[in-house]
């Protein structure tokens, strides 16, 4: 697993992600703002309604930008003791034999990737997973709700 290009592709999926948003929010923004969406009474709403979508989904691509900055300022060396870090790709396996692949990103949990043939699942330090694996190395063994994991690789 190539961890430069598992991030370039996650920094690809956030840009991919706030140019439909971006054009979502124009949509929205042109409805709020349409002439005959100008309410001729107290129970017209549409031109209140889509401004509130149109101020969210700017407030969304606000939060991607931030995203994007963070993941591009991420330092994806390996750390020096082997410990699973901000920016470390772990590998678990479960009681069953099944293995996952985890990124722990600054932003963005739950974003999913396919890369090299596999699914990557973002997470963030700030989530039960994350914070269990902080400074863990390989070997160990991670809990996470009824679920428990031994770390196989850290990259």
């Amino acid at each position: 697993m190539n961890k430069s290009v598992l991030l370039q592709q996650i920094i690809a999926r956030l840009a991919h992600d706030l140019e439909l948003l971006l054009a979502a929010a124009k949509s929205a923004h042109a409805a709020a703002t349409h002439a005959e969406n100008i309410p001729d009474n107290k129970y017209a709403t549409l031109a209140l309604e889509a401004s509130y979508l149109a101020q969210g989904q700017a407030n969304r691509a606000s939060e991607i930008r931030r995203a994007i900055e963070a993941f591009k300022q991420l330092d994806g060396r390996p750390s020096a003791d082997g410990s699973v870090r901000l920016g470390s790709l772990v590998e678990l396996e479960d009681e069953e034999g099944a293995a996952k692949l985890i990124f722990i990103g600054p932003l963005e949990g739950g974003l999913k990737i396919a890369h090299a043939g596999r699914e990557v699942l973002v997470i963030t330090p700030a989530s039960p997973l994350g914070r269990e694996l902080l400074g863990k190395t390989v070997g160990e063994g991670v809990e996470s709700g009824s679920s428990e994991y031994e770390i196989l690789r850290i990259a």
